[in-house]
This record gives C-alpha cells, sequence and structure tokens, in this order.
C-alpha cells in the first residue's frame, strides 16, 4: 500500500528543505516529494493511505541515540516491545538501547539474543549498543570487535564510567578502527559521594547529599583529551553543566571528533523545580541550576550540542515512591521529548523547525552512520509528523511505557506526535 502526505511542511535538514510539499511513500520508500503530488492519479494506480498534513511538521523519523530498554533481565520495568511502542509514541523511528541489562550486552551470544527478540518485537529500528568492558566491571575489555561485527552500532559504559583511564583508551583505538563511536556517560565515581540530586542550596534545604559539577565535569575533559589521542569518534550523552558546554566547544574548535548531547528534562528544569524529596526528580545526572541550563540552551542555539537524547530509563512505581535516597536513578522520557522540545526550544525561539529536525533526527543518525535521518527520493520511509500547535496535558497514564516515572505528570505542553512511519509502515497514529 500506498502512502501519500499531503499538504504538511516538509523539513529536511540533509537538502535545507523547508516547504510545503507532499511525500508519495511507495511500499517502504520514498519515491516523490514534490510540491502536489495528484491524489487521484496516485488512487486509480492502486490503494493508498492518504494523510492531510496540513499545518504539520513532517521531519525525517526521530532518532534517539540514548535509551534503556531493559530486556533481558528487567522486564519488569520495561521491555523490548513496551520500549518501542513508546518510541513510536514519541515520534521515534530509531532508538539505541544502553547495555545495562541483565546479564550485560557483552558478548556476541548476549547481542544475538537481543538482537532476536529485537526482530520478534520492536515496532521502530532498534540498534543495539554493546558494552565497553565485561560485566560493565571496568577491568576487562569485551572483544568489540566481533560485537561490532555481529551488529552493535556504538560502544558504551552508560550508568557509569569507565574510571581506568589506560582501558579506556584502548577500546577508543578499537573503535576508531571499527568505525564506531564512543557513547560516554560522564561520572567521577569517586566523587559522587552518594549524592542524590545536585549540589547547592536546594539539596542542603532539603537535607539531600549533591552532586557536584565536577563528578561530570573531570569525566568530560578526560575523554575529549582521549578521543583527541586515539582519534576516536565521542559522543558526549547527557551533558548537564555549565562547563561540559564550554569544553565541547574548545574540542570543535580544534576539529576534535567529539559531538555533545543534551536531554529534555536538563534544559526544561532548575534545581529550584524540585520542591520536595521526590523520586521522580531524580536522574543521573542531576538536574542544575539556571546558570548551567542557560548555558545547555544557548548550546543547542549556537550548535554547539549537536542532539537531543531522552535517556529513557523507566523504572518500577515501588521503585520511584519515596525518598530520593533509596530511589534508583531516571525518568522516562520518550513520550515527552517533542512537546518538551517544542514548549521549551522552538516556541521560545531558541532553534528553528528545521533544527528541531537537525538535532532530533539528521544528526544522530550522522553519529552512529545509518542511512536515516533525511526525507531525500530513494531513502527508506522513516517518517514523523507532528502537529507543532496541539496543546495538551502530560499523563503519564496515558504512557505506553511500562515506565510513569516522570517529573512531568500534569504539565500543559505545545506539539504533539500525529503520525510515526518506520520503514513505510505507519506505526503509531493519533487520528
Amino acid at each position: 500500500m500506498n502512502i501519500l502526505i499531503k499538504n504538511g511542511r516538509v523539513l529536511d535538514p540533509a537538502t535545507d528543505k523547508d516547504g510545503i510539499y507532499d511525500i508519495l511513500v511507495t511500499d517502504n520508500i520514498i519515491t516523490k516529494v514534490e510540491s502536489n503530488i495528484d491524489e487521484d492519479a496516485i488512487k486509480s494506480e492502486q490503494e493508498c493511505k492518504v494523510i492531510d498534513a496540513s499545518n504539520q511538521f513532517v521531519m525525517p523519523g526521530l532518532i534517539d541515540l540514548h535509551v534503556h530498554f531493559r530486556e533481558p533481565g528487567f522486564e519488569y520495568k520495561e521491555t523490548i516491545k513496551t520500549g518501542s511502542l513508546s518510541a513510536a509514541r514519541g515520534g521515534f523511528t530509531s532508538v539505541c538501547p544502553m547495555p545495562n541489562t541483565k546479564p550485560v550486552i557483552d558478548s556476541v551470544e548476549m547481542l544475538e539474543k537481543e538482537l532476536d527478540i529485537i526482530k520478534r518485537d520492536a515496532v521502530v529500528n532498534v540498534y543495539p549498543v554493546a558494552a565497553i568492558t565485561k560485566g560493565m566491571k571496568g577491568e576487562e575489555l569485551t572483544d568489540i570487535r566481533e560485537l561490532v561485527k555481529h551488529g552493535a552500532i556504538a560502544i558504551s559504559e552508560d550508568g557509569k564510567s569507565v574510571m581506568n583511564s589506560s582501558l579506556l583508551r584502548e577500546a577508543m583505538k578499537i573503535a576508531k578502527e571499527t568505525g564506531i563511536p564512543v557513547l560516554s556517560h560522564c561520572e567521577d565515581i569517586n566523587l559522587v559521594e552518594g549524592g542524590v540530586m545536585n549540589k547547592g542550596e536546594r539539596s542542603e534545604e532539603l537535607g539531600l547529599k549533591g552532586i557536584s559539577n565536577a563528578v561530570e565535569d573531570i569525566i568530560v575533559a578526560r575523554d575529549i583529551m582521549l578521543a583527541k589521542e586515539t582519534g576516536c569518534r565521542l559522543h558526549l550523552c547527557h551533558c548537564s553543566t555549565y562547563d561540559s558546554v564550554r569544553l565541547i566547544e574548545e574540542a570543535k574548535k580544534e576539529g576534535l571528533p567529539v559531538t555533545g548531547e543534551v536531554c529534555p528534562h536538563h534544559f526544561s528544569l532548575t534545581e529550584e523545580d524540585i520542591v520536595a524529596d521526590d523520586a521522580n526528580y531524580k536522574m543521573n545526572p542531576p538536574i542544575r541550576t539556571k546558570k548551567d541550563v542557560d548555558e545547555l540552551i544557548a548550546g543547542i542555539h549556537n550548535n554547539i550540542m549537536d542532539i537531543i537524547s531522552t535517556d529513557h530509563a523507566p523504572h518500577s512505581e515501588e521503585e520511584k515512591t519515596g525518598s530520593m535516597t533509596k530511589a534508583p536513578f531516571g525518568i522516562v522520557g520518550l513520550e515527552t521529548s517533542v512537546s518538551l522540545v517544542v514548549t521549551e526550544l522552538l516556541d521560545k525561539g531558541v532553534i528553528t523547525p528545521l533544527k528541531m529536525a537537525e538535532i532530533m533526527s539528521y544528526n544522530p543518525a550522522k553519529v552512529i552512520g545509518i542511512d536515516r535521518g533525511t526525507l531525500q527520493v530513494g531513502k527508506v520511509a522513516d517518517i514523523t509528523i507532528i502537529d507543532p500547535n496541539k496543546e495538551y496535558v502530560i499523563d503519564k497514564n496515558e504512557f505506553v511505557s511500562k515506565g510513569k516515572n516522570t517529573p512531568f505528570d500534569g504539565k500543559k505542553v505545545k506539539g504533539k506526535v500525529m503520525t510515526t512511519i518506520v520503514n513505510g509502515k505507519i506505526v503509531y497514529s493519533e487520528c
């Protein structure tokens, strides 16, 4: 069946296209992008689903480089099936799950097990990320070459840093050799000291241990230096501090292959939004100060920060009830990302609609080297349609994800995903 998308504002950063066009999808391929495709002529040839995208954005399918789907081992939190359904509802056509499952994705055997589940259950494209060290213990490298050969799109130790710099340098050398990026979680574990939120006045008021900016900044600086030495492509995940942005800016001025990512919660909230000891505000890295948030937003505006990812981290209601001191880090993000980007960045003039498509689709595709993130003729039809003017109130009970852990429940926002198309098939429709 064909899909004909009519009258949408087509946003394709790969070609700088921004205008009102129709798009025809035949089987799973984009076959036409034109000002006016004759609907009757198409219908006369074969069955055709017509989508009226008037006053809506038509973007390349959104790509999230940073999600946690929990399977295998923590299926009570999320599964590849529920996670991918959540991604589809959020407008994401491709996602990269982190390897901190149980067992860890640290061997070809575990990677192939994950790929089998993906093939069986996923409704979006799922590109696995493999662990850097065995068991994510930071002691011995995984067989990175074999993992890449069998389908790992990148390596990461997300949830922690590889504290042994020599070991990480060797991993980066192999990543450079095999052509994959390192996705880096920057946290000096020796400086965390039991912290559960940003270290500052608010943590003191709430009587909670804080996490200083230095916990992140020290590892950001180290990893950039190792990327400089090895030539490895380094992607810095969930950056949250003023100095992370400045360090990435300096790395780019030097021409280093370094990219940076910001999560919606880090540009939408400050520590001042935490008015009580509420575990739904516990995330790693934590929500920072207004100074940090302002610099993250400026970094997005000034093309220093390349990508928006969610760090989608579902947990059970029981785990996220009660004090931050006992709850795990993380919030869900796939089903709120688009609305937060529209509300906090697009509507406030920080980014343009074309820039939104760039940082949520085109740039992520480049980082992991996949042939996605564009609406050019001949490309696979991964498409996201968004109504940027649709207002609604976030309701965690409507999430498809098993996780309901979010600080945004009840927040009024703008921007809603209307249709998600993956490989030429409609996998989510709001209509």
